[in-house]
C-alpha cells in the first residue's frame, strides 16, 4: 500500500516543472530519499533496478565496445562505438583509459569483447565503476540503450541517503508523476520494513528547490 498522497505529489511535480527558471541545459529531476532504522554496516544492503515508462536520463552518454555486428548497429543508430582494433590502440595506457572512462556515463560490450577488456584496457574502467554491461545480439542495440536511459537503480552503500534520476523537466506532469510513483513503490519493496524505513522523500530538479513528497 503506497503512502504517497496524490495531492502532495501532484503539487510537487507542478512546482518542479512549472516554477523554475529556463536553463540552457536539460535539468534532471531527482528523487532524494532519506532512510531510517537502517544500519548499512549490519543490515543487508539492497540493490535493485527498474525500467520506468518514461526516459529519465536522456543525456546519458553511452559507448559500445563492440564486435563487428554491434559496431555496425551502433554506427547506424548514431551511437559512439569502439572496435577491438580501436581498443588495441590503448595498449593498457592508464591515462588514455582514464580519459575514456571520463567521456562516458556507461559502456556496453559484446560478449566477444568483454572478456578481452582486462587484457586490452587493464583495470581502468573497473576502477572508475564503469565496467561494461554485457550486450547480446538478442535485443536491438537502440532498444537496449533506450531501456538503460529509462532505468532507475537503487543501491544502498555506506550512507542512508540516496538520490536517483526519475525524469527531466521536459516530461509531462503525468509522465513524471507516474515515474515517481513506480520508483518509490519499487524502492519501498526493497526495504526490510517497507514504509517504516522511509524517513523522507523529496523531488528536485538540477537547479530547483526541493519539494517534499513524503
Amino acid at each position: 500500500m503506497s503512502k504517497l498522497q496524490s495531492e502532495t505529489l501532484t503539487e510537487a511535480v507542478r512546482k518542479v516543472l512549472d516554477d523554475r527558471k529556463k536553463r540552457r541545459f536539460l535539468e534532471t529531476v531527482e528523487l532524494q530519499i532519506g532512510l531510517k532504522s537502517y544500519d548499512p554496516a549490519k543490515d543487508k544492503r539492497f540493490n535493485g533496478s527498474l525500467v520506468l515508462p518514461a526516459v529519465c536520463r536522456p543525456k546519458l552518454k553511452v559507448c559500445v565496445l563492440g564486435d563487428e555486428l554491434h559496431c555496425d548497429e551502433a554506427k547506424q543508430a548514431g551511437i559512439d562505438h569502439l572496435s577491438l582494433e580501436d581498443l588495441g590502440k590503448f595498449k593498457r595506457d592508464k591515462k588514455m583509459v582514464k580519459k575514456l572512462a571520463k567521456q562516458y556515463d556507461l559502456f556496453f560490450a559484446s560478449q566477444a569483447v568483454i572478456r578481452q577488456i582486462p587484457r586490452l584496457l587493464g583495470p581502468g574502467l573497473n576502477k572508475a565503476g564503469k565496467f561494461p554491461t554485457l550486450l547480446e545480439h538478442t535485443t536491438p542495440l537502440k532498444e537496449k540503450v533506450e531501456q538503460t536511459k529509462s532505468t532507475v537503480k537503487f543501491q544502498l552503500k555506506k550512507v542512508t541517503c540516496l538520490g536517483v534520476a526519475v525524469g527531466h523537466v521536459k516530461l509531462s506532469h503525468a509522465d513524471l508523476e507516474l515515474n515517481v510513483r513506480l520508483a518509490v513503490n519499487f524502492l519501498v519493496s526493497l526495504l526490510k520494513k517497507n514504509w517504516q524505513n522511509v524517513k523522507s522523500l523529496y523531488l528536485k530538479s538540477s537547479m530547483g528547490e526541493r519539494q517534499r513528497i513524503y
